[in-house]
């Protein structure tokens, strides 16, 4: 049987303080970056009419912003392999101050790529984009997890996440109105809709990194020391882990991606993109529900009376709020209640353990996809909306088992799976060459593959890794 989960100890250079402060600037990160990644959602469906793309060629968005995700840690990988580990050498501050560099660059390429109207600088500018948040990943999620108890890190990183989620959640409705109605000349779309919404962004980047600079943040030295070779791999909860990160992330993003395309198709909702811009949000909504209930779910201090009034009352919250978000009507919306409810008591009955909610979740989205693609109007919209409530803890869960009893290799197998992002590039890409041949709807049987391996991932944890992983517990979040 396998060793429970090690922890590394990270000691602080000051004496332990209140970071609240920090903290609070960091969620202000973790939200722009959440919106401005679900902003390729809104970009993929206008550049495949703008530039009269194949859904292939239009996943190339996903593919060139994720693909620099892999590039980004192969790199990293390779420099802390042969030299030292960078973000530990110029520290976390300046790497996060990095990342925002990096991305503002990326941002302000969107503008001569609309100028120019050049379908491959735009991808160049996705992947610059791409570079950037990769660096932000590397150095903000620990860098959280670091501000404060060991004890309240998994709730910290839930709590940014969500955060990070309401930035997924808020972009298709805020985003997608710059881009299909604002910025639209005279309602017909155009490459110029792209320049003034980017330039904001690499506004925001900059001036976020100029608060950054000028907060005073603690810093914190590693006492870790390297591990040559690849002796992570030797454990088998990493290696299925990797593949599970993979098929996690680009499923998620696939599924994402094709939205708009889905909820467009006369069978389906035969909506507009301007409509369907507020149902995604949905989407994406709906993993912000599961990341602020996770959050609860995993705090055992807590009776379970009062957990579940907590949750309860957090889910009704949350979906108030974001039908105070969405141009929907309470009618129109009002099937998603019958799905936040299924979510609420999955959560129950995986009982915070990460293996069996994992399996849990995934035979549902498993489920919820053979519904989408075997019918057609409102069962299929609504089956393909709800996935995104049970997506949201995978990352922290499939994270969580993989690195378990790893020890002195737990680095060497954390950024081995910041690798495996490398899915949300490729399985939209394939994904988008089934749809070019067999239409949007049969290629939704590409993601559900991808659940069933992850529900074998989760029942494989639940039998070999002794003990109870508590639900999003030292995850780095995604």
């Amino acid at each position: 049987m396998l060793k429970r989960l090690t922890i590394i100890h990270l000691n602080s250079m000051e004496k332990p303080a209140n970071h609240n402060s920090s903290l609070a600037t960091l969620t202000s990160l973790f939200f722009m970056w959440g919106f401005i990644t679900c902003m390729n959602d809104i970009l993929i469906p206008h550049l495949k009419e703008l530039f009269q793309l194949t859904y292939v060629k239009a996943m190339l968005v996903q593919f060139c912003f994720f693909g620099a995700y892999f590039t980004g840690s192969v790199i990293y990988f390779i420099i802390s392999y042969y030299k030292t580990d960078p973000i530990n050498k110029i520290g976390y501050k300046n790497g996060i101050l990095l990342g925002l560099f990096i991305s503002a660059l990326g941002c302000l390429l969107f503008y001569p790529a609309a100028a120019l109207s050049l379908y491959g600088l735009f991808l160049a500018a996705f992947f610059i984009l791409g570079l950037g948040f990769t660096v932000l990943q590397i150095a903000a999620n620990p860098y959280v997890s670091l501000l404060g108890s060991e004890e309240t890190a998994s709730s910290r990183l839930n709590l940014v996440q969500a955060f990070n989620s309401f930035g997924t959640t808020i972009a298709p409705v805020i985003g997608g109105y710059f881009i299909f109605e604002f910025f639209a000349k005279d309602g017909n779309l155009s490459p110029d809709s792209t320049k003034l919404p980017y330039l904001v962004f690499a506004g925001l980047f900059l001036l976020l990194a100029l608060f950054i600079y000028k907060a005073k943040l603690p810093k914190f030295s590693t006492e870790e020391t390297e591990q040559r070779g690849l002796g992570a791999l030797k454990f088998p909860q990493l290696k299925l882990g990797i593949f599970g990160i993979f098929f996690y992330v680009g499923a998620e993003v696939a599924i994402g991606s094709f939205m708009i395309s889905f909820l467009g198709q006369e069978q389906i909702g035969g909506f507009t993109e301007a409509v369907a811009k507020n149902y995604l949000a949905l989407y994406w909504g709906g993993a912000m529900i599961g990341r602020f209930l996770g959050a609860v779910a995993l705090n055992n201090a807590l009776s379970a009376s009062k957990k579940a009034g907590y949750m309860v009352g957090i889910a009704v919250v949350i979906f108030l709020l974001i039908f105070s978000i969405v141009n929907l009507s309470f009618q129109q919306i009002s099937t998603f209640i019958i799905f936040i409810v299924l979510n609420l008591i999955a959560f129950f009955v995986g009982r915070s353990a990460a293996a069996r909610t994992l399996v849990i979740f995934a035979l549902i989205n498993v489920i919820l996809l053979l519904t989408a693609v075997f019918n057609t109007g409102s069962v299929a919209m609504w089956a393909l909306l709800s996935i995104g409530l049970f997506n949201s803890v995978m990352w922290s869960n499939i994270f969580t088992l993989s690195i378990s009893g790893l020890g002195k290799y737990t680095s060497q197998g954390s950024s081995l799976l910041v690798m495996a992002i490398l899915g949300g590039a490729l399985i939209p890409l394939i994904q988008g060459g089934i749809a070019d041949l067999f239409g949007v709807q049969v290629s939704l049987i590409l993601p559900l593959v991808c659940y069933l391996y992850i529900a074998y991932f989760g029942y494989f944890c639940s039998k070999q890794i002794t003990g109870t992983v508590e639900v999003g517990r030292g995850s780095v979040g995604h």
